[in-house]
């Protein structure tokens, strides 16, 4: 069996390390492991393939991979791999959501208490030398306690479930919305008494919650009926003081009808680690915004993330030997 681990970034932590395939080759001696640095005659090592590891692929790459059963995704999103090609193939597409997830996640929480404390705006007044302390009380949105507050979530996946889980911890309540609203509050216990507080939703009613929420998370995948999901209209469902969370993916948000709000102050603020275009442009009007905080599509970072990466997909490879059901299995035609 030939498993073929290709990883091209500009960002090197997402480039796997000689330690990943170290591990995997002490871990399954009897399979041959193929690293590529790069896309280079890509069709010449996967030709031969039973698995591939990558993030993206080329359709007449693809076409080349005549042996190929599985591909594993090292990302979360997977739209980019969604060509007719692979979609009508048999070929099995599994995610890494499992793996960014609770990261991910960890970074909603703490985006969520810098925009409520505000503290986004302490760093600007300690960058001044300046004691902001009646400008802070007078800005807006003003600084807001954490524990009280409801937080909407759009898309309960693998992140979704997790800040949903983190934001019930810390007293929050939370206002999903997912596909298959009769799932219920799964991220809590069964028996927890906390799972009265908080409601599911089904995605007809989005905007009901966008009316209820002082935070809302984006954490959906890239689809057809997602793309643009938050636009003017449904900006405007939003409470004034309302921060906007985007972890999912740039196309998620209809970004100019979100500079209008941000500049209309239509909402409170927006706090945002992915964008349309990455980087995002040095002229783009979201870098001056006083109620925008930006992190460099940085959701997912962690040292860890090759040991997770690892755990995981050495887990599905000893299921996929074993003929049992894979982890993180995308469903092709849904898009997640």
């Amino acid at each position: 069996m030939k498993v073929v681990v290709v990883t091209q970034y500009h960002f090197s932590l997402w480039n796997a390390p000689q330690s990943f395939l170290d591990r995997l080759r002490r871990e399954f001696p009897d399979i041959e492991f193929v690293y590529r640095p790069n896309y280079d005659n890509i069709e010449n090592y996967i030709s031969d393939a039973d698995i591939m590891v990558a993030a993206s692929l080329r359709p007449e790459q693809f076409l080349a991979a005549k042996k190929l059963k599985w591909i594993y995704s090292t990302a979360a999103a997977v739209h980019q791999l969604l060509f007719q090609e692979l979609v009508d193939s048999d070929v099995i597409l599994t995610n890494a959501s499992e793996v960014h997830g609770h990261c991910v996640a960890q970074h909603v929480m703490a985006l969520i208490f810098v925009a409520a404390r505000r503290i986004d705006a302490d760093v600007r007044f300690q960058q001044r030398r300046f004691w902001g302390q009646e400008d802070l009380w007078q800005q807006h949105p003003r600084p807001r306690e954490v524990d009280g507050a409801t937080l909407g979530i759009i898309g309960v996946g693998a992140i979704g479930r997790d800040v949903a889980r983190m934001a019930s911890a810390v007293g929050m309540r939370v206002v999903a919305v997912r596909e298959h609203p009769q799932r219920g509050v799964d991220w809590l216990p069964a028996d927890s008494p906390d799972r009265s507080r908080h409601t599911v939703y089904g995605i007809d009613q989005l905007d009901r919650m966008l009316r209820e929420a002082d935070f809302v998370v984006l954490a959906a995948p890239t689809t057809g009926q997602t793309q643009r999901l938050m636009n003017r209209e449904r900006l405007s469902q939003m409470k004034p003081d309302a921060w906007l969370i985007n972890v999912g993916r740039g196309a998620l948000v209809e970004e100019e009808a979100l500079i209008e709000a941000l500049q209309k102050k239509a909402i409170g603020g927006a706090a945002l680690d992915v964008f349309d275009t990455e980087p995002l442009p040095a002229h783009s009007p979201l870098w001056s915004f006083e109620n925008v905080i930006i992190t460099p599509h940085v959701a997912g970072m962690t040292d860890r993330i090759w040991d997770r990466q690892f755990e995981f997909f050495s887990e599905n490879l000893r299921r996929f030997l074993a003929g049992r059901p894979l982890l993180g299995v995308v469903d092709k035609r849904k898009g997640y």
